[in-house]
């Protein structure tokens, strides 16, 4: 792991304050978890640039570390694969694109070992087609299915919501959303119009990338989100 990005932190220096941050949104997940029946995570951002990949991989380190439960790293941005290439997994891997295109591919023979033993990759895959239309197969909820089967938690890297409807799609078939803003820096405007696209009740949490304070705020509602966007309550960190 000595060649991973330095913001791998959850997998490059799992005792750092940075990575302890990340420790903090899984007991939040956790909590989550055990409260209603959450395993399957999306994770997206209002807009590129916001640090969602980023995020993806380090929870999803950070849930597999210290853990005998099993977690499966999906990257679902199929325009803009970032998992593979951040984790050294090449890109002639197949992965996602090719088992929404062949339903007869066992997921198992594209999922690729994970930088931790109990952490496996679903890369992006080679590009087939139209991506739209191969989220609206059956064999998305095939493979989500089959994830949830086999384990823990299942973390999808997705596309930004607003350029692309991509990730709306995807929001359709999991069980929650985690949103990655840039603090200081994502307009509220775009953050509400994001927001606009998803159910409600999914959205889990906000993930506040880039701050000094780093925050991960829980939130219930729409409405409780608009009241306390910018306040320093419900604080459980996440960073990098």
């Amino acid at each position: 792991m000595a060649n991973l990005d330095r913001h791998l932190v959850s997998l490059t220096a799992p005792g750092s304050f940075a990575a302890e941050q990340y420790q903090g949104l899984r007991l939040t997940i956790e909590r989550v978890a055990r409260s209603r029946d959450v395993k399957v995570i999306a994770v997206s951002s209002p807009a590129a640039g916001d640090g969602k990949t980023v995020t993806s991989i380090n929870l999803a380190g950070a849930l597999a570390r210290g853990s005998d439960d099993r977690v499966l790293l999906i990257d679902a941005d199929l325009r803009r694969p970032s998992v593979g290439p951040l984790l050294g997994i090449g890109r002639e891997a197949r992965g996602f694109s090719e088992a929404l295109s062949d339903a007869s591919l066992p997921v198992s023979d594209v999922v690729q070992p994970g930088p931790l033993p109990n952490l496996s990759v679903l890369p992006a895959g080679s590009m087939r087609g139209g991506v739209s239309e191969l989220l609206r197969s059956a064999a998305l909820e095939s493979i989500l299915r089959d994830a949830r089967g086999q384990f823990a938690y299942v973390i999808v890297d997705t596309p930004p919501l607003l350029p692309v409807f991509d990730s709306a799609l995807l929001a359709k078939m999991v069980d929650a959303v985690l949103l990655v803003v840039s603090a200081n820096q994502t307009p509220r405007k775009l953050l509400g119009e994001a927001l606009n696209m998803l159910e409600p009740s999914k959205v889990i949490g906000i993930v506040f990338n880039r701050d000094e304070r780093p925050l991960f705020g829980y939130y219930n509602s729409y409405n409780r989100y608009y009241r306390e966007y910018f306040t320093d309550a419900s604080q459980v960190a996440s960073g990098g």
